[in-house]
């Protein structure tokens, strides 16, 4: 069921936009997902760092063993991202969707397991998250930068909620989802628990207008 709901996705959006990966490549590019090549750990994943053959650096998350919960937050944010395209959100560069069968040992004889692998591949950014400079009390943000940061992060929203007929809600926004890029420049990032609405819903949320208030004002006073 969840493997046709994410095959319903218009392939003609697919194209020419993300790549699809293979399991094996991903595998390789990890060394085997090991222990070394994490950079990340969240509720709904692990997050991998991995380099392509043309040298792009990559983030990979793969997302933990749920059947149902996972299988929504993958399709969310695939979905979002692929149409929220903008300099302060983060970019979606490939993913990877595996069904098959695992070889197991068991009391001596060989099964075969289900095996379900869903990734999300995004550019790498090499500034971290925004939440890991605020808590520095040591390495405090200068102002241009912090209004750089704020800056970006209204013009990524902005742009979730005004880019297009169908408003995107973040409704997760907080300093650990915004990553910043070698120039800290600010990426939104993490849209498993995103909402799309039709424009003709009167629904509104405001809870990420009052998140992205309170990080900006945490930038402020931050030391």
């Amino acid at each position: 069921m969840g493997h046709q709901n994410f095959m319903s996705i218009e392939l003609q959006q697919i194209e020419g936009m993300t790549s699809e990966f293979t399991l094996q490549l991903l595998d390789h590019i990890t060394n085997h997902f090991s222990e070394e090549s994490i950079i990340g750990r969240g509720g709904s994943g692990v997050v991998y760092k991995g380099v392509l053959d043309n040298g792009e650096e990559i983030a990979m998350k793969k997302l933990h063993q749920m059947p149902g919960l996972d299988e929504k937050q993958f399709t969310n944010e695939f979905n979002n991202l692929m149409r929220a395209k903008h300099k302060n959100i983060i970019r979606l560069v490939g993913y990877c969707y595996y069904l098959g069968h695992e070889r197991v040992e068991h009391k001596g004889k060989y099964v075969f397991a289900h095996v379900q692998e869903r990734l999300l591949c995004y550019e790498y950014l090499q500034g971290g998250n925004l939440d890991q400079h605020l808590s520095d009390e040591l390495c405090g943000l200068d102002w241009h930068t912090r209004y750089k940061i704020i800056k970006g992060v209204c013009e990524g929203l902005n742009f979730l909620h005004t880019g297009s007929e169908d408003p995107i809600c973040h409704l997760d926004l907080k300093p650990a989802n915004i990553l910043l890029d070698k120039d800290m420049t600010p990426k939104i990032a993490d849209f498993g628990l995103s909402r799309l609405f039709a424009s003709a819903q009167t629904h509104i949320t405001t809870k990420g207008l009052i998140n992205a208030m309170k990080v900006g004002y945490g930038m402020l006073v931050a030391t």
